[in-house]
């Protein structure tokens, strides 16, 4: 099922009467395709969850059109627009079998679209099996763990066979090792159903690991929409490149000068066509070279060994924030006694962005073609192109 948002505006009322009207999501533009799975992300109070829940019908919009397919449901009733909702906190009645907690939903059908028992039991069984917990049936939520409730909240949406599944921030929680397993669940069970879902989290690395299509938000406006991998690679902005990527992108104090991107005294790379400017740079962690003769000199501070990866940890006087932290390769060798070491920058892994507004500025090295990026030939650097 497509969903299609329209100049999507949600406005609260202030909470005192001479407060103006809080905007919470403001002209939010987005065809979400038939059969994909969508993540929303951002920070808390950039409005995803508000999106999520006027997608559902929980919330009416105070302006815009939402679709279904060619079904405008902007003012259709929760219950009756074919959505099935998965809450944070599970919301399943504890008193309850798992059984009797995924049909819930199938007993509250009326007239044609009412069900007999065997029936229900027969579609419980069903949805039971594709989360994994057909054998759990006959016990109550308390006797459960956290990612196996997970799964009951999981499978009492799928039973309604919706159009659309919606999920708001499922994984929050559960331990670390358990939303890895749950959210691979999730999106195996997409794949296998095929229903178009919507995906809030505040964790990006969540959001990258399952998504087809990610929507970045900031205080209720949609910053970029894309494809994980691309807007990684490819960030409209500052905020974008900042929000995604672990360990976050190290951002300099900058400048374009007759062609050159500094970084205080270093000429860091090429900025043909760029007019001189001050500027902010980003440089992903995995964007370092150790280099000899590289162009970006810092303070070496510490090294850090991670199994296949190597964490350095330096220092630069124009650095944002209070390290630089670089992710090499485990075979390179830093002499850890000199206090300094030199970088070169791989290209695609460093940023230009306008001082005042954030918005990123074009530097060589990659070449957009739609929704992937990809290197320009004969234009990568110091001859490393990986």
């Amino acid at each position: 099922m497509k969903v299609v948002l329209k100049d999507l505006t949600k406005k609260f009322p202030g909470r005192i009467k001479k407060e103006e009207e809080v905007t919470a999501v403001s002209h939010f533009d987005f065809e979400i395709p038939d059969g994909k799975l969508v993540g929303l992300l951002g920070p808390s109070g950039c409005g995803k969850s508000t999106t999520l829940l006027m997608i559902c019908g929980l919330y009416k919009p105070t302006s815009g059109k939402i679709f279904f397919g060619e079904d405008d449901v902007t003012d259709v009733p929760p219950e009756h627009r074919g959505v099935g909702l998965v809450f944070q906190n599970y919301a399943l009645y504890p008193h309850m079998t798992v059984e009797q907690n995924i049909m819930f939903p199938l007993g509250n059908l009326k007239g044609k679209d009412k069900l007999s028992k065997e029936e229900m039991k027969r579609r419980a069984l069903e949805a039971a099996k594709l989360v994994q917990i057909d054998q759990l049936m006959d016990r109550r939520p308390g006797q459960m763990s956290g990612g196996q409730q997970q799964r009951v909240a999981i499978a009492r949406a799928l039973v309604k066979m919706p159009r659309v599944l919606l999920m708001d921030e499922p994984l929050s929680n559960l331990d670390a090792r358990l939303r890895l397993q749950t959210r691979e669940e999730i999106r195996r069970i997409q794949r296998e159903t095929g229903i178009t879902t919507i995906f809030v989290t505040h964790d990006q690395e969540e959001a990258m690991s399952i998504s087809d299509l990610i929507v970045v938000m900031k205080d209720g406006v949609v910053q970029q929409i894309g494809k994980p991998q691309s807007v990684y690679d490819d960030p409209a902005n500052l905020f974008v490149a900042k929000f995604l990527g672990t360990p976050p992108v190290n951002v300099f104090d900058g400048s374009v000068r007759s062609g050159k991107l500094y970084i205080g005294p270093d000429a860091v790379y090429d900025a043909p066509g760029l007019p001189d400017q001050k500027v902010w740079v980003g440089i992903r962690p995995e964007g370092f070279l150790p280099d000899e003769n590289g162009p970006l000199t810092c303070s070496l501070k510490g090294v850090e060994v991670m199994g296949r990866d190597v964490s350095v940890i330096s220092e630069h006087p124009g650095m944002q924030g209070s390290a630089i932290r670089s992710i090499i390769d485990a075979q390179s060798r830093v002499d850890t006694g000199s206090g300094v070491i030199r970088f070169r920058v791989r290209p695609g892994k460093i940023y230009a962005f306008e001082y005042e507004s954030g918005k990123t500025l074009p530097l060589p090295g990659l070449e957009k073609e739609g929704n992937t990026v990809s290197w320009r030939a004969g234009e990568a650097q110091s001859g490393d192109q990986n």
